[in-house]
């Protein structure tokens, strides 16, 4: 039975502990602090990190497309991207995002998929996901055909957003009783658009041939309405989410560095989580991010000081693997996904924990 010995260990549901050590059988974590061990050196053993939203299809768009103010613009070139591809490339993309994460000390992951090619991929890597059938359909016979696309899916669904799907797409998604991710509340040009019928979004949509207001819903608190199910709920970004009440069962999952490559106004995580609201980490995709590493947007919230350290790091474990149905943390009996983070200078062990450089040592 190997043992692991760090200088530090974050188990994340207790403080954090001084020459830690992790045991493990069998892919079981049996033992801790047990002494004795390999020493891994100058690094933190935290659990493994969850990437609770990404669009792993788009890894080949890495520094093709500028986040911008012009959001509309932006999702011109993503939709032109999606098209240009083949289905190789695209399977060749996903793979190289899964690798892309495991090194960057992802262990579980939550994949938004247009056509759910990425399963197969995802349950042949180390990796534990939860893939999420993306759909859109804003005309009744769009939605329509896209409702019996998610009903015919075994897995996650997703209604893409308001601006693209119908609202019947969201209370299909909430009738499959399976978990059910939406991007919500993302521009204020999505909210204005909500509100009045107007605005960058619905030129957007007339130029594609798409734009139907009879099906858009009236208000962010009206698609969390529609998506009335017991299941685990994930709303995308949440940038501009007010006072809208959430269920226990919903998460919102914020992306920290495309939130700040667009320029959005300050996010509202604190206030949400001071709310009781679960809040998680997500990466969004290369087409807005510089990588999928958790573990930078973990240093990116640190370095601006935007939430404390132990809730950053509850964020993207045990916040985000509770989204997804599953339990996150380093004890007796939970699956050994635990990973060596270096440490940067300092005595604080959470400073440590935040402030060092590169990926994991060992995942």
């Amino acid at each position: 039975m190997p043992t692991y010995r760090a200088r530090w260990l974050f188990p994340a549901a207790g403080p954090p502990v001084e020459g830690g050590s992790v045991t493990v059988e069998a892919g079981r974590i049996v033992g801790l602090n047990d002494g004795g061990g390999e020493d891994l050196g100058d690094v933190a053993l935290v659990p493994g990190l969850v990437n609770a939203h990404c669009h792993l299809d788009l890894t080949g768009m890495a520094g093709l497309a500028a986040p911008s103010p012009d959001f509309t613009a932006w999702l011109r070139q993503v939709i032109a991207h999606r098209r240009a591809r083949n289905p190789e490339q695209t399977a060749q993309d996903v793979l190289d995002g899964i690798a892309q994460s495991l090194r960057a000390g992802t262990t579980l992951l939550a994949d938004v998929s247009g056509d759910g090619a990425s399963a197969p991929l995802l349950a042949a890597s180390p990796l534990d996901a939860v893939v999420f059938r993306e759909v859109l359909g804003l005309t009744p016979e769009r939605a329509a055909a896209a409702g019996r696309t998610m009903r015919e899916w075994p897995d996650a669904v997703s209604p893409h957003a308001p601006y693209s799907c119908h609202v019947d797409l969201f209370r299909a998604a909430a009738a499959t009783g399976r978990p059910v991710c939406t991007h919500l509340a993302e521009t204020p040009e999505e909210m204005q658009m909500l509100a009045t019928r107007s605005g960058p979004f619905v030129e957007f949509l007339r130029s594609l041939g798409v734009w139907h207001p009879e099906g858009v819903a009236e208000s962010a608190a009206h698609v969390i309405a529609l998506l009335d199910t017991s299941a685990p709920v994930l709303l995308a970004h949440g940038n501009y989410l007010t006072d809208e009440e959430l269920p226990a069962n919903f998460t919102v999952v914020y992306c920290p560095r495309t939130h700040a490559a667009f320029g959005h106004a300050p996010h509202p995580a604190a206030r949400l989580l001071a709310r009781g609201v679960r809040v998680a980490l997500g990466t969004d995709g290369l087409a807005s991010n510089p990588d999928l590493s958790i573990l930078e947007e973990m240093r990116f919230l640190h370095r601006r000081a935007i939430l404390p350290p132990k809730a950053i790091l509850r964020l993207a474990t045990v916040n985000g693997a509770k989204a997804l149905g599953r339990v996150s943390g380093i004890a007796p009996g939970l699956r050994a996904d635990v990973i060596a983070v270096p440490l940067g200078p300092g005595r604080d062990p959470w400073e440590r924990l935040l402030s060092g450089d590169g990926p994991p040592t060992r995942v």
